[in-house]
């Protein structure tokens, strides 16, 4: 059986499956009929590299950069991992395997479903444009009963001071200074390490220090925003102090410009950047989270993020950390950093519960006393008060 395309202009062919011409005529006429009335999918055979390839250039440039930067990662990976040939190799089964792997190698529930969401979103799109039947089923995963809320921990300014004592032996002597600059700045902003990286003094089309007002802020273009706008955000007072000691004449690029060990004439890419931040927490032996499985996970970039957020959750209100922390809602703020230590707060009680003791203040004076204290007042007979 035969017909042609009429977009591609190319014949289709297909076996009736039987010798009988009767039987034949009947197949092709149940094979037209799925064809006019649109029930009918081809099994496609367009290759994994160039689905890709199709999605990069026809969805992935109309999406934010760090999306764009998410999606890629998560394809890596999968060629990696399980490594189709093929779309239609991505069964249910096979993202099954996608999922066990992404576990074994130390990846939480939260990671993985959102891996899964950006590869689900990327088959659907298949689906919606003829180069798939369907979706696989896929189950997505949920967290574990008890699991733990971050996958790493805020750190401590000792552990810190660790990890920049360790910067030259990781990076060298050459390098040592754009990477200490590189950890304080995280340490001190909150920034995620790829906002860190694509920091700049001088272009307004980039996430850009702007420092011509009362305020050092943060101004973020429209093109980097899911809402399509202009944004200006506050920025801690700490690292404004520290952005304010660079001298004028270095204010120009990025921000932030971490050196390679040994210069090859290209920018470090920000996988590369991650994993020697880890390397100098391991390094500096910070360990921020033991799998069950016994491997150890070294204080990372984002570890940094989590001490910024942990140290200004007591300082100001939820609303306030959010724009600090630049969180899409305040939910997620109030569920990593607010109330998230109850042991810490339960000291910070007892500190100004001692300290009132001690004082005798009137958070600890009782009512008749009090009254006693001013009936003697009232009662001083050279008139003066306390």
């Amino acid at each position: 059986m035969q017909y042609g395309d009429p977009i591609t202009g190319r014949k289709k062919t297909r076996s009736a499956g039987t010798a009988n011409r009767r039987e034949a005529e009947r197949a092709a006429a149940k094979w037209e009929a799925e064809l006019r009335e649109g029930r009918y999918r081809s099994s496609p055979r367009i290759t994994w590299q160039e689905f890709r390839q199709r999605y990069e250039d026809e969805v992935l440039t109309s999406l934010a950069e760090e999306t764009d930067h998410e999606v890629h990662s998560v394809f890596r990976l999968l060629e990696t991992l399980v490594a189709p040939q093929r779309l239609r190799d991505l069964t249910a089964a096979r993202i099954s395997i996608f999922q066990a792997k992404l576990r074994e190698g130390g990846r939480s529930e939260t990671t993985i479903d959102s891996y899964m969401a950006h590869l689900m979103a990327a088959l659907n799109w298949a689906v919606s444009i003829g180069l798939l039947p369907e979706a696989p089923k896929v189950k997505r995963p949920k967290r574990r009963n008890g699991g733990k809320t971050m996958k790493g921990r805020p750190i401590t300014r000792e552990e810190f001071e660790r990890m920049l004592d360790k910067v030259v032996q990781v990076v060298g002597s050459e390098a040592a200074r754009s990477w200490t600059m590189l950890l304080e700045g995280l340490w001190l902003s909150g920034l995620r390490l790829e906002e860190s990286l694509e920091l700049w003094w001088d272009r307004d089309d980039r996430l850009q220090v702007v420092m011509d007002g009362r305020h050092p802020l943060l101004r973020i273009p429209k093109e980097l925003e899911k809402g399509n706008k202009d944004r200006l955000l506050p920025m801690a007072p700490e690292f404004a102090e520290y952005l304010e000691k660079i001298p004028e004449v270095e204010r120009v690029g990025r921000v932030f410009k971490p050196m390679a060990k040994i210069v090859r004439g290209q920018r470090l890419t920000r996988d590369r950047v991650s994993r020697l931040i880890s390397a100098i927490g391991k390094a500096a032996n910070v360990k921020v989270h033991t799998y069950p499985s016994g491997k150890v996970k070294f204080a990372s970039a984002h570890d940094l993020r989590r001490s910024f957020g942990e140290r200004w959750s007591s300082r100001v209100m939820p609303p306030i950390l959010q724009q600090l922390m630049r969180h899409e809602s305040v939910e997620t703020t109030l569920k990593f950093y607010v109330g998230r230590n109850a042991q810490q707060t339960a000291s910070i009680l007892w500190d100004a519960h001692r300290e009132a003791a001690a004082g005798n203040t009137p958070s600890n004076t009782t009512a008749s006393e009090a009254d006693s204290v001013n009936r003697a007042g009232d009662s001083s007979s050279n008139g003066v008060t306390g």
